[in-house]
């Protein structure tokens, strides 16, 4: 099946940093900063963003790899970005260059890989795997 994708698509999303996005909340550090885990997940919800409503009815990403440096602290109340940018495009694996800004500064990047699946079969095979 053609996907129709390009190198060059690109989507950017944003948050205002709440204490339910910090390392104290997520359990990951002791500080009111915006998390590792909550940095990634924005990094991702860009990439799908720039790709998933490219795609035909049925079909979705998932994430399967990433490769991610945190660099720099961003505090509740100040905005967070993240941008990712489809560098790569192999049949269904897909790569992109992922990065995260606040207000000041860059302080994240990377790389991260997702894979266009079929979602219906997808899901099947995840709730088989879960009433085993």
């Amino acid at each position: 099946m053609e996907f129709n994708l390009k190198e060059g698509m690109a989507a950017q999303v944003e948050i205002t940093v709440a204490q339910k996005d910090t390392a104290q909340a997520f359990g990951s550090g002791g500080v009111e900063v915006l998390a590792t885990p909550m940095m990634i997940g924005l990094m991702e919800r860009a990439a799908l963003t720039a790709v998933d409503p490219h795609l035909p009815d049925g079909f979705a990403t998932v994430g399967t790899h990433l490769n991610v440096k945190h660099m720099g602290a961003t505090p509740v109340g100040m905005k967070a970005y993240a941008e990712a940018k489809l560098i790569k495009v192999e049949g269904k694996k897909l790569t992109f260059e992922i990065t995260a800004r606040d207000e000041e500064e860059k302080v994240g990047e990377g790389t991260h890989e997702r894979y266009i699946i079929p979602l219906e079969k997808f899901i099947a095979r995840a709730k088989e795997k879960g009433e085993k």
